[in-house]
């Protein structure tokens, strides 16, 4: 059974030992299969082991529950720290916590939710979501296929053209119809676990970065109880949760892979200063400019977790059509800096930097944050600005 009411830990110390732990695992295990994750496009399991020896999956389980109760804030840390050794490895460990989030704010209303955090929080399971699928344009805010209900059971099928690590999760939260005769937008949200979910792989994943999520297609089928749907509406799940954890999470993982990318540049420029002692080696100025822009996108991150923070138990502001275009243009910010921090440190790195065989290379960190702004399309999301700016009013 899961440990109830551990002792109290101060939210400071909690952070640190999280971050602590995430260096310790990024430093002997992540960091030294990044490559081998990356060229065999693989799941990171030794990865995954640590983390869960390290109670890391949990950490945002509230304590009453087994897990750890850390915050938001503590989750964006973790996540900047993974994304030093592992960008897709954070990038798993981000998608997960964004599950975990919209199950501990929306589902412990209901005993099964409830339950289930126990168990997760006790066995460290991973979570995936299938919120994409064939046929809506990349709308995730539309789904065609539905929940069936029949004598308390349910069953969904359910085309994905993603489910990133699908196949290495232990549970998947789908969104689908209400039911069959719902409109399009009428979703919710369904707890489906691997005994009674079928995954047949419809596509591939070979990509240029984040190879490591082995983000599949899938035609999913499901069956399970009714009692596995998330009480609330996805649509207020996703405004309140889903959505603004993910732009947090994976602004900081981004963080994360720019912050190794001039920790790099920074080590290269420090060797041929020891070369030539006295003089300042020509790449200098250029890593100046770079830090620079790394501060800007760390504050950029930082308020946007700040805001969330301060706003989460707030429905109303959550919900409000300012918060999702803040929410958005951090996405959007995250991605393009993120590029040009590595782009800049390459700079400095020069050849040494692109070379593949270099302990200055980056050119893992260069594909893994072009992905950034493509995975979820920045477009896309410019193009749901844009709609929202048309009846949003002035703050």
């Amino acid at each position: 059974m899961a440990t109830r009411n551990p002792p109290a830990t101060s939210p400071n110390s909690l952070r640190q030992d999280l971050i602590e732990k995430a260096h310790r695992i990024g430093t002997t295990v992540v960091g030294p299969a990044a490559d081998a994750v990356d060229r065999e496009a693989r799941f990171p399991h030794e990865s995954f082991a640590a983390l869960r020896q390290e109670r890391m999956l949990g950490a945002f389980i509230p304590q009453e529950f087994g897990g750890q109760g850390c915050t938001i804030s503590d989750l964006s840390a973790i996540c900047t720290t993974l994304g030093q050794y592992c960008a897709s490895t954070a990038m798993v460990y981000a998608m997960h916590q964004i599950q975990i989030g919209c199950l501990v704010r929306h589902g412990q209303s209901a005993p099964f939710h409830r339950a289930m955090l126990s168990q997760l929080a006790e066995k460290e399971e991973l979570l995936a979501s299938a919120t994409t699928e064939v046929g809506v344009g990349g709308d995730v805010r539309s789904s065609v296929c539905a929940v069936e209900t029949q004598g308390g059971r349910i069953s969904l099928t359910k085309q994905a053209p993603v489910i990133s690590y699908g196949a290495h999760a232990d549970h998947i939260l789908v969104t689908a119809r209400r039911a069959p005769e719902a409109a399009t937008s009428d979703q919710v949200i369904v707890l489906v676990q691997k005994a009674d979910t079928r995954l047949e792989q419809t596509g591939t994943w070979d990509t240029m970065g984040m190879r490591g999520t082995c983000s599949l297609g899938y035609l999913l089928t499901a069956t399970g109880s009714a009692d596995q749907v998330l009480p609330q509406p996805y649509a207020e799940i996703s405004a309140q949760t889903m959505l603004p954890f993910s732009h947090i999470v994976w602004t900081s993982l981004w963080l994360g892979i720019a912050t190794d990318a001039v920790n790099r540049a920074r080590a290269y420029i420090r060797g041929e200063a020891r070369k030539k002692p006295g003089t300042t080696p020509p790449g200098a100025l250029r890593l100046a400019e770079v830090m620079a822009i790394l501060q800007t996108m760390r504050a950029t991150v930082e308020d946007g977790t700040r805001e969330y923070e301060r706003l989460m138990h707030d429905p109303e502001a959550l919900s409000g059509i300012g918060f999702a275009i803040r929410m958005n243009n951090l996405k959007i910010a995250g991605s393009q800096l993120a590029v040009e921090i590595v782009g800049r440190a390459l700079q400095v790195c020069g050849i040494t930097g692109y070379r593949n065989d270099s302990k200055y290379s980056l050119a893992r960190h260069l594909r893994d944050a072009y992905g950034t702004g493509l995975m979820v399309a920045n477009d896309r999301i410019y193009g749901h600005n844009a709609s929202l700016l048309l009846v949003h009013k002035d703050e």
